[in-house]
């Protein structure tokens, strides 16, 4: 019996291999947290990429002087896709035109077109996000650029698919407002 206790004495205090079996547990744990971070990371570049796809899509938007037409919209949102770095069925776009009406503290929409699986707004859409809106002059015409881009990440680490929205408030730089060719 006293054989038995000294050697189990003598395995307790070996220390022989006790390197090998702490790496063996500490390995996967080191893995999976080089991997949530490295996909945290990314899902916070996408957010930023994304925000700064909508400022370069609204800049160019303001700019314009004549009517906006279906390929143009079509070509925002391979501009989108491209600045993104992913496939046009990934991303969508609705740009809106709204004026303001001071008298009746009230924003109307002027027209408003999408690409993608978002619906364009309505007036009444517009009124419903209108404590998001910017405080504007009397009949004064604002753009809302809305990218809409799906989000997968990397790795399988807790993060969930989501869409990630930015919403875009321009001022026409060289016209009172930006048309739509149909009108």
């Amino acid at each position: 019996m006293i054989r038995l206790f000294k050697h189990l004495r003598r395995f307790r205090d070996d220390e022989r291999g006790s390197i090998a079996v702490e790496t063996v547990l500490i390995i996967p744990a080191l893995f999976w947290a080089y991997l949530a971070m490295f996909a945290t990371f990314d899902a916070y570049r996408q957010h930023a990429v994304n925000v700064k796809a909508a400022y370069t899509i609204g800049d160019i938007i303001s700019r314009e002087t004549t009517p906006l037409n279906p390929d143009y919209l079509n070509g925002t949102r391979k501009l989108l896709a491209y600045l993104t770095a992913n496939d046009e069925s990934d991303v969508a776009i609705r740009i809106t035109s709204i004026k303001y009406n001071a008298t009746y503290d009230e924003y109307r929409r002027h027209w408003s077109r999408k690409r993608g699986w978002k619906a364009s707004l309505t007036t009444e859409d517009v009124n419903e996000i209108a404590h998001r809106l910017p405080v504007l002059p009397h009949n004064e015409h604002i753009m809302l650029v809305e990218t809409f881009v799906k989000y997968d990440p990397p790795f399988d680490t807790g993060l969930q698919a989501r869409e990630i929205h930015n919403s875009v408030f321009t001022r026409p730089r060289y016209a009172p407002r930006v048309l739509w060719s149909s009108e």
